[in-house]
């Protein structure tokens, strides 16, 4: 029998491709945490695709009751020391995660809950999402990847409970430092799922000034379709705006070449107000490349982005800032390649994924010696 402290990972893994799935699969692959614990995995996704993610589909009962009896089979046979779980704060897939915490707690377990996601003090005000998230939270451990996002579930989880781990991503540039620089023509990079919420139409507006004050750009969008918009709906937007010449579609990329996008774009431009923001990768991959950032005051965005030094905050929804921002560093090449210097280091010393590997083995330590 092994003496190294045994951990159930209840956690997403992909498909389909999103924050919580990368940081599960970065886990499930870590030699860090496979080394220091005897560890079990269980896949907790029930979607198949960004559309189907949470809504409720007749076919997720029976994956439900399979999932329910695979973790409490689990744990009658590993008699884990932690159950790790990175649930849904909000909707349906809270009330099945739901279901999961309250039968891992009688059954004796301890648990830590990883929140890569937020809603919960939008849907505490109705009672019985209030009574559920009373006891959800009750003699439990939580996971926040920001301090910022604390307020989210203050009503319900003392500050002594929760511990803080920024996400992380692997570093593909190490042997050389970047140092984009400025085209004739610059680019500017949105690298997202095409979702509103995501701020693709806030982006071509600010395009849409940009355009009219004669500044010369091309931005790339780079990220699959979604149902709200596809390809057909963004080229209609696109045109409407003025923008044929100055937009191009990549489609979603992966590998080689995203990393090739990445190393030709001068600024990231990622306006989201999705109520679900968190802590996204998008911003650590431009960081990793020297790329400048520009985003909203949305979950723990402020941060990864400090505000004038490694990028930009600017408001939601609003396009007339964002296009201000934009000009501003298309303008100051010197500026660009200074912030994106500044973003990289500070990716150097808390977004690796080492970090990140190093940061879940202590918490998981400590609560295994801690009663």
């Amino acid at each position: 029998m092994s003496s190294k402290p045994r951990i159930l990972f209840v956690l997403h893994l992909p498909p389909p491709i999103h924050g919580a799935a990368m940081m599960g699969k970065y886990i499930h692959e870590s030699e860090v945490v496979n080394e220091a614990f005897e560890c079990r995995y269980i896949n907790l996704a029930m979607s198949h695709n960004i559309n189907d993610i949470g809504s409720f589909r007749f076919h997720k009962i029976n994956t439900f009751i399979r999932l329910v009896s695979s973790v409490h089979k689990e744990v009658k046979t590993f008699h884990p020391d932690v159950v790790y779980i990175t649930p849904n704060s909000k909707g349906f897939a809270f009330y099945k995660e739901f279901v999961i915490v309250e039968m891992l707690k009688r059954m004796g377990c301890k648990v830590v809950a990883h929140f890569h996601n937020k809603g919960v003090s939008d849907w505490q005000h109705r009672w019985y999402n209030d009574k559920l998230y009373k006891a959800y939270f009750n003699n439990m451990k939580v996971i926040l990847l920001a301090k910022a996002l604390y307020n989210d579930i203050c009503n319900y989880a003392d500050w002594e409970n929760i511990y803080l781990c920024p996400n992380g991503i692997p570093d593909s540039e190490r042997l050389r430092p970047i140092e984009n620089q400025m085209d004739s023509v610059p680019h500017i990079l949105f690298l997202s799922n095409l979702i509103e919420s995501k701020g693709i139409l806030v982006l071509l507006d600010a395009l849409q000034i940009l355009k009219e004050h004669g500044r010369a750009f091309v931005c790339d969008v780079v990220g699959g379709e979604s149902a709200e918009i596809n390809t057909e709906r963004l080229k209609g937007e696109v045109t409407k705006r003025g923008l044929d010449d100055s937009v191009v579609y990549h489609g979603s990329k992966f590998g080689d070449e995203k990393h090739a996008i990445l190393r030709s774009a001068n600024v990231l431009a990622f306006p989201t107000f999705y109520p679900s923001e968190c802590f996204p990768l998008v911003l650590l991959e431009a960081m990793e490349y020297g790329v400048p950032c520009i985003s909203t005051n949305e979950g723990g965005i402020p941060d990864i982005i400090e505000n004038g030094v490694t990028g930009f905050i600017i408001p939601r929804k609003q396009a007339a800032p964002l296009a201000e921002k934009l000009e501003l560093l298309l303008a100051n090449e010197t500026l660009c390649r200074q912030m994106g210097m500044a973003g990289r280091q500070k990716y150097e010393h808390e977004f690796t994924l080492p970090v990140f590997e190093h940061h879940i083995k202590d918490i998981l330590c400590d609560m295994c010696h801690n009663k």
